[in-house]
């Protein structure tokens, strides 16, 4: 029942994003629906230890799922993605916290909570696109990505004449 409210939740958001939203909010549904598929067809292998062991593939797609979020947040000019990488930042603590106790954490509670955090990753995703809607109709643009990274398209190519 879990599942299929989940994927009813991604499908929603990942539709939103694509027909509302801009390119940050595209590329937060992408990597949030790309680390799900993925993280689901681990789980359903035979690699998986169903939680009763540290899940070395979901931990992989799980910290490699944190470094694009921590891009996003670099790169665009919303604050959404940031805190989308602080819940991705926690679900790879918690993976942390498995594997230097395997037999403190109850499997049950070891699956709960790297899930748990998936659910209002997506709220922030379709908040960041209903933001990215009212800001097109305030504003009549939205500026999708920062230009703090490349101080080179900043910068003019000839510094000013005296």
């Amino acid at each position: 029942m879990t599942w299929m409210l989940y994927v009813a939740l991604l499908v929603i958001t990942v539709a939103c994003a694509m027909w509302r939203g801009g390119p940050p909010e595209r590329w937060g549904a992408g990597i949030i629906a790309t680390g799900s598929i993925v993280t689901a067809i681990i789980a359903a292998s035979r690699y998986s230890t169903g939680f009763r062991g540290f899940e070395w593939g979901i931990f992989a797609v799980d910290a490699l799922t944190l470094v694009a979020m921590v891009v996003l947040a670099l790169r665009a000019e919303r604050i959404w993605p940031l805190w989308m990488a602080a819940l991705q930042l926690v679900a790879v603590c918690c993976h942390a916290a498995r594997l230097s106790d395997p037999q403190g954490v109850i499997p049950w509670a070891y699956a709960i909570i790297l899930a748990v955090w998936s659910y209002p990753m997506l709220i922030l995703v379709l908040f960041g696109t209903r933001r990215h809607q009212q800001r097109l109709r305030k504003y009549g643009t939205d500026r999708s990505w920062s230009r703090s990274l490349n101080p080179a398209r900043s910068m003019p190519l000839h510094p000013p004449k005296s």
